[in-house]
């Protein structure tokens, strides 16, 4: 069956393209939840309707994502861990942990955005990269410093 997809699919293609998929994964899943059209005479022609649609939400979301971005990069958070002998840190500090410190300065990120390569495990000034869409990246600086 050949649709026309009106979002971006991972593995299928992008929006305004058209592509061969299952019957019964256009019919049960596609077309329900209008993420594609029936690739026909009519709809065909439209697909220039659908492409510019698609830009228009690109942008907005772009614009957005840049908005949050420079939130993000303006802040400096402090994170206040137990530490013991030698500085060492009672456990670390993780994505969770960096979310919530900026849900509570009313910037809300999905832990899985933010890009730590491993779990902060010393005392210290770290720059810590949040993406926030597929090209728009935020540069967080956060220091971790002794509970008091």
């Amino acid at each position: 069956m050949k649709v026309i997809l009106r979002e971006d699919l991972a593995g299928i293609g992008q929006a305004g393209e058209t592509v061969e998929v299952k019957d019964g994964y256009g019919r049960n899943y596609l077309f329900p939840r209008k993420l594609a059209i029936p690739a026909t005479k009519g709809n065909l022609r439209s697909i220039d309707e659908v492409k510019r649609q698609k830009e228009l939400r690109d942008r907005k979301r772009r614009r957005e994502a840049e908005k949050i971005k420079e939130r993000i990069e303006k802040l400096s958070l402090n994170k206040e861990v137990k530490v013991g002998e030698e500085d060492k840190l009672y456990g670390s500090v993780t994505t969770g942990d960096i979310a919530e410190l900026l849900a509570t300065e009313g910037v809300t990120v999905d832990k899985r955005s933010i890009e730590l390569e491993s779990p902060i495990k010393a005392l210290g000034v770290y720059t810590v990269p949040i993406k926030i869409e597929k090209d728009v990246t935020a540069n967080l600086k956060l220091w971790v410093v002794k509970e008091t």
